[in-house]
C-alpha cells in the first residue's frame, strides 16, 4: 500500500490514526500549495483531487480520511480506535457524524471563502459572503463539542478514538487560520490537551516527517 500524503486536516487524521496504531505504509508527499493534485495526472487517478489518499496494492484507490481509517482498522483490529463492541463503534460513528457536520463542513468553507480564497477560488465553488455564516456554525458545533467532553474524557466516551482524532485535527486547523475555540470552553480545552499529550499528536504534526525527499 501508499498513502499519498499532503498538508492539512483530513492528512494529517490518517498520520495521527497511523502513529496511534503502529501502523508503518509507504508514503509519497502531494503538494497542495502547487496544485499537483489539479494536475491532468493526477486526476486522471483520482477525479476529485481530494487528499489523502490510499492506493492498494491492486492498484484500487480510497479515498477520504475516515474511510481510509475504517479499512486500516479493519487490517489492523488491535489497539481499536473505533471501538472494541459494537455499542461502542456506534458511539464513536455518532460522534464522527456530529463532528462533521458541526464542525469540519462550516469550517472547511469558512477558511475556503476567506483566508483560504486566493488558492481555491479558481478549484472548487467558493461562497465569500458566506463566509462569517460558516464560520458562526463551527464555533457553535465547538461549543457542543465542549459539552461532550463534559463530565468524560473523550467524545465517544471512555475510550480515545478517531473521533477525538478528528476533532483535534481539524480544532488545531481552525487555531491557524482565525477559528480557535475560545478559552471559555474549558472542558474543550481539557480534554484538547489531553490530546496534545499524546505522542501521536506531535508525531503526526508535520506530513514529511519519515518521507524521503
Amino acid at each position: 500500500m501508499k498513502l499519498y500524503q499532503s498538508v492539512g486536516p483530513n492528512p494529517r487524521v490518517v498520520l495521527f490514526f497511523l502513529a496511534e496504531k503502529g501502523i508503518e505504509i509507504a508514503r509519497e508527499f502531494v503538494d497542495i500549495r502547487a496544485g499537483d493534485n489539479r494536475a491532468p495526472a493526477w486526476l486522471a487517478r483520482n477525479p476529485r483531487g481530494a487528499m489523502p489518499l490510499l492506493e492498494l496494492d491492486d492498484g484500487s484507490l480510497i479515498g477520504e480520511s475516515t474511510a481510509i481509517c475504517e479499512y486500516l482498522e479493519e487490517l489492523h483490529p488491535d489497539t481499536p480506535l473505533i471501538g472494541a463492541t459494537v455499542e461502542a463503534r456506534a458511539a464513536t460513528r455518532s460522534a464522527l457524524r456530529y463532528i462533521d457536520h458541526s464542525l469540519v463542513c462550516p469550517m472547511t468553507n469558512g477558511f475556503r471563502s476567506a483566508e483560504g480564497l486566493e488558492m481555491f477560488q479558481d478549484r472548487m465553488l467558493c461562497v465569500p459572503e458566506a463566509a462569517a455564516g460558516n464560520k458562526a456554525y463551527a464555533q457553535e458545533g465547538l461549543a457542543r463539542a465542549d459539552r461532550m467532553v463534559s463530565g468524560r474524557p473523550y467524545l465517544a466516551g471512555e475510550a480515545f478514538s478517531l473521533a477525538d482524532i478528528v476533532l483535534f485535527c481539524w480544532s488545531e486547523f481552525g487555531a491557524m487560520v482565525g477559528q480557535a475555540a475560545p478559552e471559555a470552553l474549558t472542558h474543550f480545552h481539557d480534554w484538547r490537551a489531553r490530546v496534545a499529550a499524546r505522542p501521536a499528536a506531535s508525531a503526526s504534526a508535520d506530513p514529511k516527517i519519515g518521507i524521503d525527499a
